[in-house]
């Protein structure tokens, strides 16, 4: 049997790559069908149960809230105990949390399985980011993270869109028992086709006076690195922006002058289609001219995109919506490949260190701005999307002269 270190590393072409891609896929796919089914459900949480726009919207931000907290203990049991076996059980259990919901007695305890539903997902997103950094050739990896964060998107637009024609034409509780069982087969589908870790090599749970002095290092190396924080900031505010926007412009959508139906909204998240693209040529792009030319132009994209939906002609709104979609996931693949690269052998901690920011800003960012609708309804929310966007775009113009880490293949 080859050791970890003499085992080759999966390549394009192989049948093991094609395995791979496939589970990561749906494991992304998974995450966010699983995260974030309530997303287009917040209107109508406001009037079943009597609650501001800022209200119903911690449905959403309490369970990314405890998947950003949950997100580095996550990696250090993943590092102890294996990468496969953690994704497993993560999509196992979230989707079993999920089906549960459906029978809450009310929001407040909808709020108790939503944030254990978050804790518990935690153990797929920076695990499958350090698997595939670990097992993946790195001329292919790109290629690889672009895929998986495309099942993402997928997984975003699924759950959502099916949440939404659910709950139109049945209720809310039967839309979670779907979501949840559609959860179930693809943790089973998972599980089949992911080829177990060859380059894994477990490390003991930092308990002992040594392993948190390890953890520290471990965690310092990180910020002390030139470009690491900059991508952790990266991924917060792109999360935090590109999430409140879709938790708010439904609120827009069912008032005048476009008065649409909350199935009719639920199809604007369609868009996420061009997630899906953007996240594979994103990826692949970065590969072959660099992520420090791609990056800051994705930026530009989505604050042209945040402007064209303060329009009133409904075309315009949704072409706005299609290129902060695109830009977001063009973004969030490069800047999440980037943090693998420069990680080291902290790949797991590197990975979790930028999802914690990631999904803290969709909680955070994603309630905070909620409190601008009730000052000045989508007119607020999207003069405070652009500020944040203008300093994410200052944030990629200055990793365009990040000098380049000495890897084996330049960053």
């Amino acid at each position: 049997m080859q050791s970890a270190a003499s085992s080759p590393l999966i390549k394009a072409g192989t049948p093991a790559y094609r395995r791979t891609n496939i589970a990561l896929f749906l494991g992304g796919f998974s995450t966010f069908w699983l995260l974030y089914w309530v997303q287009p459900l917040l209107p109508l949480f406001s009037r079943v149960f009597g609650l501001s726009p800022a209200a119903s919207s911690v449905a959403l931000s309490i369970s990314t809230g405890g998947m950003a907290l949950a997100l580095i203990p996550a990696s250090f049991i993943s590092d102890r105990f294996g990468r496969k076996p953690v994704m497993c059980t993560a999509m196992s259990v979230a989707a079993v949390l999920t089906m549960l919901s459906a029978i809450v007695p009310g929001f407040g305890t909808l709020l108790v399985f939503r944030v254990l539903s978050g804790v518990v997902l935690a153990g797929l997103p920076a695990v499958a980011m350090a698997y595939l950094a670990e097992e993946i050739d790195p001329l292919s990896l790109g290629a690889s993270m672009g895929l998986y964060i495309a099942g993402t998107a997928l997984g975003g637009m699924s759950g959502r869109l099916a949440s939404s024609l659910v709950a139109d034409f049945f209720t809310w509780r039967a839309a979670a028992g779907f979501v949840g069982g559609v959860g179930m087969i693809a943790a089973f589908v998972f599980w089949r086709f992911l080829p177990a870790s060859r380059h894994f090599v477990s490390r003991e749970l930092p308990i002992s006076p040594s392993g948190r002095k390890a953890l520290w290092d471990a965690v310092r190396s990180q910020f002390s690195d030139a470009g690491q924080p900059w991508l952790f900031a990266v991924g917060f505010l792109l999360m935090g922006c590109f999430v409140s926007m879709y938790n708010y412009i439904g609120f827009r959508l069912e008032a005048a002058p476009f008065n649409l139906r909350d199935s009719t909204i639920g199809m604007i998240f369609t868009l996420y289609i061009v997630g899906t693209f953007a996240s594979a040529w994103s990826g692949k792009l970065a590969d072959r001219i660099g992520r420090r030319h791609v990056l800051w132009g994705m930026k530009i994209l989505m604050l042209a995109g945040l402007l064209l939906t303060m329009s009133d002609w409904l075309p315009m709104v949704i072409a706005g919506i299609a290129m902060v979609t695109f830009a977001f996931f063009g973004g969030h693949t490069v800047a999440s490949s980037w943090v693998g690269r420069r990680a080291g052998s902290s790949k797991a901690l590197a990975a979790s260190l930028y999802l914690c920011c990631y999904y803290l800003g969709s909680s955070l960012v994603g309630s905070i701005t909620g409190l601008f609708w009730a000052h000045d309804k989508w007119t607020g929310v999207c003069g405070a999307l652009v500020v944040i966007v203008l300093a994410s775009l200052g944030v990629a113009l200055r990793l365009r002269g990040l000098p380049a880490k000495s890897l084996a293949v330049t960053s």
